[in-house]
């Protein structure tokens, strides 16, 4: 579900200290976001602004973002214009889910100029509008023009308009509703979940007035496991709730399922690709297997070209001749084909057999090299399906020197040391602990940064990350969260109970020939794991930045 007024009307009450705020930088990270870094009373903070159709949003952030190394006209606009101004204020229209950030900047004269940033958070018309003091549209990061929507144009040079107002009740200031009739038809800024837990909560004897006290006081988000949320507990779902600050609360809802757009968006080619080799793999096992069955019966054609021979001079040419086999004496039935003389079709039973008797070989090597393929493209769907921006680059460049890709410049900022992998680091009880998230992740920190004495953990039999220890000798706490971040960063993130395999670096061998980061183990352990996301939420807090 997307915010409603009322969540937006939360977010700006705690957004408001903040301002005003110098933006100190403007930063692009997909089609539809947008960075702004301000510097405010409070402190250096990043402000996210969302207008994709269902993620669209607003709120302070503490995430890292892989930006756009070169940004769309929108925002390279906004740096011309608006980048060291100063936010003077931010305000909402009435419950609307409109912002309208009121900003001063300075043009290349010195000359002061005010301009209007509207933030509208309307679903699928999400938007974002500069408009300069005369109330003229410089640009929008969605451009609307007259013939697709006559009624309220957005296009540079026309005046900008609010969308027409519905004539509905304030919530917080007008209790006398009608609480057997859905409240988004006589409200402003409900939505129809927070409409219906308020019914419930009515009809169970609690007072409307009281409950938008405590909405109006409310600085959290409630987010309930199927991942419905808003400023109050939902008791009408009747499921368990995890309790965040609001700002927070929005990083963990849309962080990760905006990470899977902007990939697609940034690297939408390389799901395809992966995709198409697996499902193509996948196919082609079968029919590789069903070829190698019939050439291990390659042996019958031997006989039937061995048999026609020697009672050539006694048969006459049938389509289907009976002649006794030499070793039982029983009836074989052999297949003639009427075009060719007897002799002719001993010696194709021949050919056939010799054609066959060479084809396995063959096929046993296609078969073992498919498997191999097919087991490469499971791991990187494995590896997609939780990869950052960053991530997803890496596989890209992987594929693109294995020739599935063709190579290609990189909108995505590249990091300073470009040829160091964006491996996760840790710092748990003073000891580093590095997890690889893709095959070139997974070959660095093993081949490269570990260290032999080194522990390193991987699940057992299931694709996932290699985890460095750099201890020989990790405590059980250590290891069992090492444990933790292997499980939850492989295949068997939504199991139970997973086996992870341990050992120490020296004790690991590369596997010749496959693709990908597969190793062997001399000798190992095992530690059963019940991968947690709570655990892993406290155990990401201990992660370095990059």
């Amino acid at each position: 579900m997307a915010i409603d007024g009322i969540i937006l009307h939360q977010l700006h009450q705690e957004m408001i200290p903040y301002f005003p705020a110098k933006i100190n930088k403007i930063q692009q990270i997909s089609d539809t976001e947008i960075i702004f870094t301000l510097r405010t009373r409070i402190g250096v903070q990043k402000l996210m602004i969302s207008t994709h159709s269902v993620y669209n949003r607003i709120h302070f952030t503490s995430r890292q973002y892989t930006t756009l190394e070169t940004p769309g006209n929108f925002v390279m606009l906004l740096r011309k214009l608006l980048d060291g101004g100063i936010i003077l204020a931010m305000d909402q229209m009435g419950l609307d889910r409109i912002l309208d950030m009121r900003i001063e900047a300075r043009n290349e004269l010195g000359d002061i100029h005010e301009f209007h940033l509207y933030l509208e958070f309307m679903g699928k018309y999400a938007n974002m509008v500069l408009v300069n003091a005369q109330g003229k549209i410089v640009d929008a990061m969605k451009r609307i023009p007259p013939f697709e929507n006559n009624k309220r144009t957005i296009h540079p040079g026309a005046i900008y308009a609010l969308p027409t107002p519905h004539q509905k009740k304030n919530p917080f200031v007008e209790f006398d509703g009608d609480f057997d009739e859905p409240l988004t038809k006589q409200y402003h800024g409900f939505s129809p979940l927070l409409s219906t837990e308020i019914q419930y909560r009515i009809h169970a004897g609690e007072i409307f007035e009281d409950i938008m006290h405590m909405i109006a006081h409310s600085h959290q988000m409630y987010i309930t496991s199927s991942m419905q949320f808003h400023v109050l507990p939902l008791t009408h779902l009747h499921t368990s709730v995890q309790t965040y600050s609001l700002m927070e609360g929005l990083d963990v809802l849309y962080y990760e399922k905006e990470e899977k757009v902007r990939i697609k968006q940034q690297s939408g080619d390389l799901f395809k690709v992966v995709k198409h080799e697996y499902n193509r793999n996948h196919t082609k096992l079968p029919k590789l297997k069903e070829s190698l069955k019939e050439a291990h019966d390659c042996e019958r054609f031997r006989i039937y070209g061995d048999l026609l021979f020697a009672y050539m001079h006694k048969i006459k040419r049938e389509k289907i001749i009976e002649l006794p086999s030499f070793e039982t004496g029983e009836l074989v039935q052999i297949p003639i084909d009427m075009r060719y003389d007897i002799k002719q079709n001993a010696n194709k039973y021949y050919q056939k057999y010799h054609k066959l008797k060479r084809a396995q070989l063959y096929l046993q090597e296609q078969i073992a090299q498919c498997k191999k393929e097919l087991h490469y493209f499971e791991g990187l769907k494995v590896q997609l399906e939780q990869a950052s921006v960053q991530d997803a680059m890496e596989i890209r460049e992987e594929l693109s020197r294995l020739g599935y890709m063709k190579a290609r410049i990189h909108k995505i900022r590249k990091k300073k040391k470009s040829d160091i992998p964006h491996y996760l680091s840790f710092r748990l009880d003073d000891v580093f602990v590095y997890v690889g998230k893709n095959n070139v992740q997974n070959e660095y920190i093993t081949w490269k940064l570990a260290k032999k004495s080194d522990t390193w953990l991987h699940v057992k039999d299931l694709h996932g990350s290699h985890v460095i220890i750099t201890t020989s000798d990790p405590c059980e706490q250590l290891l069992r969260d090492a444990a933790m971040l292997a499980a939850w960063f492989s295949s068997g993130r939504y199991s139970s109970s997973v086996p992870v395999n341990y050992c120490m670096v020296k004790q690991l061998k590369k596997i010749p020939g496959n693709k990908g980061s597969f190793v062997s183990l001399s000798t190992y352990k095992t530690i059963y794991i019940d991968p947690d996301s709570d655990h892993i939420i406290d155990l990401l807090k201990h992660q370095i930045k990059q």
